[in-house]
């Protein structure tokens, strides 16, 4: 016997729950194919740029400060002006822009000039890219705020 609290809870008959697979295919999916269209601009940028051995990487400096500046614009977009689809964000922001901002590369570059004698581009490269992808991403997002919140008015 079950106690009345616990029946006059039941107001409805309870749904059957969706298998967690079936909610989270989607998104799985979204982030999959947004991840593969960032990576293959970011490596189409590398074939069109590529960086001379020892030199500054150039391609994937520039890859990560505009993606972040893309970062800061989109998250001010789905955050304060639109009502995005669920799937928007995990497709653009975490696919898309994911696949196309490259941090690995940034640490794997650094590597690459350390070891091959070159640590003071390396370091310059190290400080140069978190600065300005820093700074990207809060130009970028104040930017968007400033002009669409100027709009709204």
């Amino acid at each position: 016997m079950t106690a009345p609290e616990a029946e006059s809870l039941r107001t409805r008959p309870m749904r059957p729950r969706r298998p967690e697979w079936r909610t989270q295919a989607p998104v799985v999916a979204v982030v999959a194919v947004g991840g593969a269209l960032g990576a293959t601009a970011r490596y189409a940028l590398t074939l069109v740029w590529p960086t001379p051995p020892g030199g500054f990487p150039w391609a994937t400096f520039w890859t990560n400060v505009i993606g972040c500046a893309v970062i800061g614009v989109f998250m001010v977009l789905i955050t304060d002006v639109w009502a995005a689809h669920r799937l928007l964000r995990p497709f653009f922001g975490t696919g898309v822009l994911g696949g196309f901002t490259t941090f690995s590369t940034y640490a794997v570059d650094i590597r690459k000039l350390v070891d091959a004698g070159h640590p003071r581009i390396g370091l310059a490269y190290l400080a140069a890219t978190l600065l300005a992808a820093l700074t990207a991403v809060w130009l970028a997002s104040a930017a968007a705020r400033l002009a669409f919140t100027e709009r709204r008015r």
